[in-house]
């Protein structure tokens, strides 16, 4: 079963169109009890980062969302859902992330305009499992005031005001930074290649 983790907020209706296109069967979840047979665990998120991970840990989700991304559950975290699975964010600095990575998410300087929304093109790395699909790199649609800074999980890069990171991936755990529900075909296409894992 496909699990959309629903605490409340978020592009939940967008990520269940996309989901509903592709064909997928899948349940939306806001207790531990419904991500006890998840096969595959999708977490979005637009908002506040500390907004989030208070509905998080309101829910009980904090526990058993990190014991199935540690027993190999593919798991895609999108836009707040990616920076979810860092130690933290600057937006929130007293509220802990999901800790699955070393790390925070940081705000964009002020040089450049907050936050960044409209279509990007990332730069894949050759290593990418999530772009491998992908015969060019691709564009995606972004709508963020912080982001993740490149680590050895980076998957694909985007540029604004610096370099940032635009997906993660380590095994079994991916996140994007853009919005792949709101990205056209090339949204799609991804949503399509994580799902297939």
């Amino acid at each position: 079963m496909i699990a959309v983790i629903d605490y409340g907020a978020g592009n939940l209706r967008s990520v269940a169109n996309a989901l509903d296109a592709a064909a997928v069967t899948y349940a939306l979840a806001a207790t531990p009890e419904s991500l006890a047979n998840a096969s595959q665990i999708i977490l979005p998120g637009v908002g506040h980062f500390g907004q989030m991970m208070r509905a998080l840990d309101d829910l009980n989700l904090r526990g058993i969302l990190i014991d199935k991304i540690e027993a190999g559950v593919p798991f895609l975290g999108i836009c707040l859902g990616m920076q979810a699975l860092f130690e933290g964010s600057d937006e929130a600095p007293e509220v802990k992330g999901l800790g699955i990575f070393p790390g925070r998410s940081a705000r964009f300087p002020n040089s450049v305009r907050v936050p960044h929304m409209g279509w990007n093109q990332v730069s894949r790395q050759q290593s990418s499992k999530l772009m491998a699909m992908f015969q060019e790199d691709p564009w995606f649609y972004f709508a963020h005031s912080f982001y993740v800074p490149q680590n050895d999980a980076t998957a694909a890069v985007c540029e604004y005001a610096l370099p940032y990171s635009a997906a993660i991936e380590r095994e079994n755990i991916f996140g994007v930074q853009f919005h792949p529900e709101k990205s056209a075909d090339s949204g799609q296409l991804l949503l399509k290649g994580f799902l297939a894992r």
